[in-house]
């Protein structure tokens, strides 16, 4: 029994400190990136709309490559692009049409009814949706982003490890004493 209680401190102990490492991770890698985390070159985008839905549902997070050449994507190709300069979109390329040197792709959502009513430039595309999809992390990332959830995403889980670590502690000193009053008491016995 205690060997699986052993077992049992020893993982919760591992989760919590992996918790903890993951939101200080995810916080500061958001603050340093102006919003979205990057993680192995690439960005982590979060979905905030319907329109791709079922490829990714509303508050998952997907990973975009934004090592991209701008020119080279084809019909069915999913794209984040620049709608405007303080809007990002993620969609799924439905036409593409070559003039010279210039490339315009025709997007949609897949959940939207129509095209995209604005063409988009080539050079407007910022990344390449890489088939990574992590459904509702989005809206975790969205609330470390917040003054209140760096708080307590840091916060909690330290303070878990740190009451979890004195419990251990605790349990141990107060098993030391233990086998010591034992050993004190079979010593005045024998004597």
């Amino acid at each position: 029994m205690k060997k699986v209680l052993s077992t049992l401190g020893t993982f919760v102990n591992i989760i919590l400190f992996a918790a903890l490492a993951c939101m200080v991770f995810i916080v500061i890698s958001s603050k340093a990136s102006g919003g979205e985390p990057n993680i192995l070159g690439y960005q982590i985008k979060t979905v905030l709309s319907g329109s791709m839905e079922p490829t990714f549902l509303t508050g998952s997070v997907i990973a975009v490559d934004p090592d991209i050449d701008q020119n080279s994507f084809q019909k069915d190709d999913i794209v984040t692009f620049m709608q405007d300069q303080n809007t990002l979109v993620t969609h799924r390329i439905i036409g593409v049409e070559k003039n010279g040197e210039s490339v315009i792709y025709e997007t949609k959502g897949d959940n939207n009814d129509g095209p995209d009513t604005q063409p988009l430039l080539a050079e407007n595309v910022v990344g390449e949706y890489t088939g990574i999809t992590i459904p509702y992390l989005g809206k975790m990332i969205a609330f470390a982003n917040s003054k209140a959830g760096a708080i307590y995403l840091l916060i909690v889980p330290g303070l878990l490890l740190i009451l979890y670590s004195a419990i251990t502690i605790w349990l141990t000193l107060s098993r030391f004493v233990d086998s010591k009053e034992i050993e004190a008491t079979k010593s005045e016995t024998s004597s």
